[in-house]
């Protein structure tokens, strides 16, 4: 069996693929981040109340539930190359309309839509991204991708505060995610189809140009190990044994995302609510995430070397008492409040990188964009009932009976982990892709139509 493909060494085209694939979770990142700030300015305009406020922070995070998993079944369907353009164009002008809004019906019209163009990015680009790294590479670099999503949010607060001091400035601050979202569609031009897909697709002379043109002339399809996995529909996911998986993946990406997403789509809110209010609020937002990144390449780091379940596994304890920790001190002095919201900012960057790295491995290339959508799209259930309730609980629970909550909800991603997280270190797709018990076979060489 040819290991050409997997074994092959990290090219420039991967590290260029890497960087394009990245800028759906750099535009999720600023865009659920930059409406934080903004809030603070609309909210008075638009006489806001707390539910709608919730609304409008979590009208992004569903139209992800919905994009994520149609964008998973299209890219299945017609390939990962042209939706992963077309959906960051929709974003561009969606963002640029939210200048123009003059009520909060629209706004949220317009971030549930916007929503829909990031949740339709995940699964497309990180299919593309898993179907071309070599095994040893692709932990790091699928973990990597979501370093971007702190990326976004520590340029939007940044941004956010310069455009505070203007009069409308929250007009430019939702606008202003066109800006990167048309650089990442220019460069994202000219981007190959997966081999895989064309195989599973019969086309086999374009999967030979592209593995021509990646690998180089010497490589053709019988250097593409077949991937020994059950063949499964979308349906039969949750009827399988893949169901299971689902329903790992699933809870532990929303245990993961929940707290998260809710504080960046009111972290001044809620550092306010712990007495750091004002500049001080946004300011303390843009450290935390890069402590967010920080974690994020520590656990990059880590994956390889650690191996996937014991990093989720730490991630899920040790984050979850530092929200804890947040919620029975709540009146803390303000820099211990700022280090215990860096401490889990750092500490749970392994269940972030996770994120991405376990969901295409444990699924075929068959169903592998559809299952990412769809675990996308059912953690996002989660995190858009949870953003909804985060104004509600900070006005009738208070500050640290919301945190303590956010902790619970951690301590639970711990408990599904240790119960159902497998170890996919050093496997090829296939074998990752292999269900438990399923006796393992020798993957066969695809025969290389394109020459027979």
């Amino acid at each position: 069996m040819s290991h050409v493909v997997d074994d092959a060494p990290l090219s420039s085209f991967h590290k260029r693929l890497a960087l394009f694939s990245s800028g759906g979770p750099f535009l999720d990142g600023y865009i659920l981040s930059i409406i934080g700030v903004a809030m603070v300015q609309i909210t008075p305009q638009f006489n806001l109340s707390a539910s709608t406020q919730g609304m409008v922070g979590a009208a992004a995070l569903a139209g992800i539930f919905f994009g994520a998993f149609l964008g998973g079944w299209l890219t299945d369907k017609f390939g990962r190359h042209l939706l992963f353009t077309v959906d960051l164009i929709a974003l561009v002008v969606c963002s640029v309309l939210q200048a123009f809004v003059n009520d909060a019906v629209w706004l949220i019209i317009l971030r549930l839509m916007i929503g829909f163009a990031v949740g339709a990015d995940y699964p497309i680009a990180t299919s593309l991204l898993a179907e071309f790294t070599p095994s040893r590479w692709r932990g790091p670099l699928l973990g990597a991708f979501v370093t971007m999503w702190f990326v976004g949010a520590a340029v939007a607060y940044v941004v956010g505060q310069f455009l505070l001091g203007l009069d409308g400035g929250w007009r430019w601050m939702l606008a202003s995610a066109a800006v990167p979202g048309l650089i990442i569609v220019l460069l994202r031009i000219g981007t190959p189809e997966s081999p895989r897909w064309l195989v599973k697709k019969g086309r086999y002379e374009e999967a030979n140009e592209v593995l021509a043109k990646v690998y180089g002339p010497h490589v053709t399809l019988a250097d593409l190990p077949e991937e020994s996995g059950s063949n499964v529909s979308v349906g039969e996911l949750i009827r399988s044994g893949y169901g299971k998986r689902m329903a790992f993946i699933t809870i532990f990406w929303t245990c993961s995302i929940v707290p998260l997403f809710a504080v960046y789509a009111f972290g001044p809110a809620i550092l306010g609510a712990l007495n750091l209010g004002g500049e001080l609020a946004n300011i303390g937002s843009a450290a935390i995430t890069i402590m967010f990144l920080v974690g994020c390449l520590i656990a990059v780091a880590l994956v390889n070397r650690m191996g996937r379940r014991p990093l989720i596994i730490h991630s899920f304890l040790w984050g979850g008492l530092a929200l804890l920790a947040l919620g029975i001190f709540p009146t803390a002095d303000s820099w211990v409040i700022l280090a215990l919201f860096a401490a889990y900012a750092v500490l749970i960057g392994g269940t972030q990188i996770m994120q991405w790295v376990y969901p295409n491995e444990l699924f075929p290339t068959e169903v592998r964009g559809s299952a990412v959508g769809l675990a996308s799209s059912l953690s996002r259930i989660g995190a858009a009932v949870g953003t909804y309730l985060v104004p509600l609980a900070l006005s009738t629970l208070g500050i640290g009976t919301t945190m303590i909550i956010a902790g619970v909800i951690t301590l639970l991603g711990l408990v599904v982990s240790v119960a159902w997280a497998p170890e996919t270190r050093g496997k090829t797709l296939g074998e990752a892709a292999r269900l438990d018990g399923v006796p393992a076979k020798a993957a066969r060489p695809f025969r290389n139509h394109a020459l027979s």
